[in-house]
């Protein structure tokens, strides 16, 4: 018997406590299942517990994932977010099959994603993406070059742009993780008025969404803890 639905469901508790730990309504953080290496039959039974929102790290798994998906459960509306690196090689696949893109940190990139986005579609919901810590194996602009980029893709007309994402560095307790959280936070409230949907901050996984959450994160990515260890290793 599958054990997805009862960790989805523990992940949506680990949630809620987080929200009241920190005096925020329930509602307020978006769940987002990381579901990169696993295949259309684990999305299906979280689709079954009632999630919509999924991440896909590697593009081609997630096209292919996002059409099987389409074509087994065609009365059910899905959200599809790129949350990994993107090379400019796959822009034109995310653009015609993702909702949200999380990871823009280059403008050649968001632009290829506005010229490529077909026009019966809204508009691609994206967010930049900042490295605050500095990891050295972590993508992102820096905090200082947040700014420019966030102008210059708000003005592109195929794209919506709706906040920031991150990926701190592991740190080992709670304390450490809230404080790179606030950091995040402090670059995205530095931000407001960029865009008029500026609302998303994309933060928080598995092992820190606690610490996310506390600092303001509005929407958490979290894999393991729903899905479990990843079954394999995908190229892009």
């Amino acid at each position: 018997m599958t054990i997805i639905p009862q960790q989805l469901a523990a992940v949506r508790e680990r949630l809620r406590l987080a929200c009241e730990a920190a005096g925020r309504p329930p509602d307020s953080v978006g769940l987002l299942a990381v579901s990169k290496t696993f295949g259309p039959d684990a999305v299906a039974q979280a689709m079954a517990a009632g999630q919509r929102a999924f991440g896909e790290n590697y593009v081609q798994e997630g096209v292919d994932k996002i059409l099987a998906l389409r074509a087994s459960h065609p009365g059910v509306a899905l959200e599809w977010h790129c949350i990994g690196p993107l090379q400019t090689n796959k822009t034109r696949l995310v653009a015609e099959h993702f909702d949200w893109v999380h990871t823009i940190d280059r403008l050649k990139v968001a632009q290829r994603l506005s010229d490529q986005r077909p026009a019966h579609l809204p508009p691609l919901q994206v967010c930049v993406q900042v490295n605050v810590d500095g990891g050295a194996n972590k993508s992102g602009v820096a905090p200082a070059d947040a700014p420019a980029l966030a102008q210059a893709v708000a003005a592109l007309p195929g794209l919506c742009l709706r906040g920031l994402m991150a990926i701190p560095e592991p740190s080992p307790d709670v304390e450490s993780q809230q404080a790179v959280c606030e950091r995040v936070k402090a670059v995205f409230d530095g931000l407001k008025g960029v865009s008029p949907q500026w609302d998303t901050l994309s933060l928080g996984m598995s092992a820190d969404l606690e610490a996310a959450v506390a600092a303001g994160s509005t929407l958490v990515r979290v894999g393991t803890a729903i899905f479990g260890g990843r079954e394999r290793a995908t190229a892009a």
